[in-house]
């Protein structure tokens, strides 16, 4: 049995890719919950395996040559995990570039469009002042929609994100879709990312990856909260 690799996390859609992932792949883990509302991210010991400040992140008491690793950034964690397990990252050169590129579009665009549609259509009208911008919202709103057009089209054609396995690239891009209405979306917009929703909610790992811990996440922050996961000051 392998040592547990040590998870940062706290219950949001990039600590559920890597819960998820390390679900599907039978990896042992002990979770170490990051805190976000209480400012758990600035804490020196995490920000010395995530300078970043932003979690998750893993240490692998068993990295490369049996040395320990660390590694911050939720694609990248992805992706050591899947060479680590020779899982979910395609067979070929062919399948593998094409599990990267979608990897890489959910990190530079699903993942951070959502977000800023969460942020300001539920956290900035409740902060204090009211941060209530009518053309943030309407913008980011609008570009998640496009988003989920363009891997609505691309789930029209293969059964999985990047083609007809399930891999990596789905890790990343379920837990952002998944919170489609909190994203003020219509899923009737979408059929063919609604049969792909249906199909990884049921799968027993992904459903373990999302519950882990789900009873400390909220929908909203208080002023203390906002200044520790907003950077107010």
């Amino acid at each position: 049995m392998p040592a547990p690799i040590d998870l940062h996390y706290w219950p949001t859609p990039n600590g559920w890719k890597v819960s998820i992932a390390l679900e599907e792949m039978g990896l042992p883990y002990a979770v170490h919950l990051v805190d976000i509302g209480a400012g758990d991210q600035r804490r020196p010991d995490f920000l010395a395996i995530s300078p970043n400040g932003r979690m998750p992140a893993i240490t692998d008491p068993e990295g490369p040559d049996g040395a320990p690793v660390s590694l911050f950034e939720s694609g990248a964690i992805l992706q050591y995990l899947a060479r680590k397990t020779g899982r979910f990252c395609g067979a070929t050169e062919r399948e593998r570039i094409a599990v990267d590129q979608w990897l890489m579009w959910q990190m530079g665009g699903l993942g951070p469009m959502a977000g800023q549609a969460h942020h300001f259509l539920h956290y900035a009208p409740a902060m204090s002042p009211p941060q209530d911008i009518p053309y943030a919202k309407d913008r980011y709103r609008a570009e998640v929609a496009r988003l989920y057009g363009v891997l609505d089209r691309q789930l029209a054609a293969n059964e999985f994100v990047a083609g007809a396995e399930f891999t990596i690239a789905d890790m990343a891009c379920f837990p952002w879709a998944r919170l489609w209405a909190r994203q003020e979306q219509k899923i009737e917009d979408f059929p063919h990312m609604r049969r792909w929703l249906d199909t990884l909610e049921a799968r027993p790992a992904c459903a373990r990856g999302v519950a882990l811990h789900l009873d400390k996440r909220q929908g909203t922050a208080s002023p203390d909260q906002q200044k520790h996961m907003f950077g107010q000051r």
